[in-house]
């Protein structure tokens, strides 16, 4: 499938994750909506951009706000592709704190709810436009990438909210790919190890003293443009489908 000419969408596309793959899209050729919370930021971004990209205050969980994000895509070309790199808050607590005490439940619905009830959403919708594109050579019609994490796989302890959600996003994927299928519409994971991102908001060498060196090799965190090629190489190569790649450096998460 070829950027040039398309257009896409990216979620959390302001910063981290989503900065990188914006950055890389528009550079590739597409025009690139940048749906996010953040005004400041994205507005700065796509004022950075100039031509390439658009900035449009998304709320993933609700439908018409992603509807109008993803109209705003399609207005600057065939949409046919929508990236899912929307980050938010998590608990960081476990089941039962020190005195017994049970986790918050309306806690653990918040997380599910931005992190898998969003990724549905924005892919649902996604879908559904990008169904009504002119197929290429191989019949594809769009591609959705979600964002998963290693923590999906080797969750650490208090991280029962965030592990469950992207748990959830990597059994997403294949399902939504089979259903997908008969529109010619592919849907990839990424599940992305230690990356460094302003989430952190501390100084990158004191996130990389930090947590570099338990990253095999490279002996450091990934970078945002990593993720940026990953998302680019799997919108170019059109068999790639129902599959979740981790992107890790040979990290496995222990339980603490």
């Amino acid at each position: 499938m070829k950027l040039d000419g398309a257009s896409a969408l990216v979620t959390g596309g302001a910063g981290g994750l989503g900065e990188g793959t914006v950055r890389r899209l528009a550079a590739a050729g597409a025009k690139v909506v940048i749906a996010d919370l953040s005004d400041e930021r994205g507005e700065r971004l796509a004022k950075e951009l100039g031509d390439s990209a658009a900035f449009v205050r998304t709320d993933v969980t609700d439908e018409a706000s992603v509807n109008e994000a993803l109209a705003a895509a399609n207005g600057l070309g065939p949409l046919t592709v929508v990236v899912n790199a929307h980050g938010g808050p998590v608990a960081g607590a476990r089941v039962l704190n020190r005195e017994g005490e049970p986790y918050a439940l309306d806690t653990f619905r918040r997380t599910l709810e931005l992190y898998l009830t969003g990724t549905f959403n924005v892919l649902r919708l996604a879908a559904a436009v990008m169904a009504k594109n002119e197929p290429n050579e191989s019949g594809a019609r769009g591609v959705v990438v979600n964002t998963a994490s290693i923590a999906a796989f080797e969750g650490q302890i208090g991280q029962s909210d965030y592990s469950a959600a992207k748990g959830g996003v990597v059994g997403l994927g294949l399902v939504a790919a089979r259903d997908l299928a008969a529109v010619g519409v592919r849907v990839m994971t990424i599940a992305p190890g230690t990356f460094f991102t302003p989430a952190f908001k501390i100084p990158e060498e004191q996130a990389q003293a930090a947590w570099g060196d338990k990253v095999p090799f490279p002996r450091r965190m990934g970078r945002a443009e990593e993720y940026g090629a990953l998302v680019q190489h799997i919108v170019e190569n059109d068999y790639l489908n129902g599959e979740v790649i981790r992107l890790d450096g040979a990290l496995r998460f222990g339980p603490k």
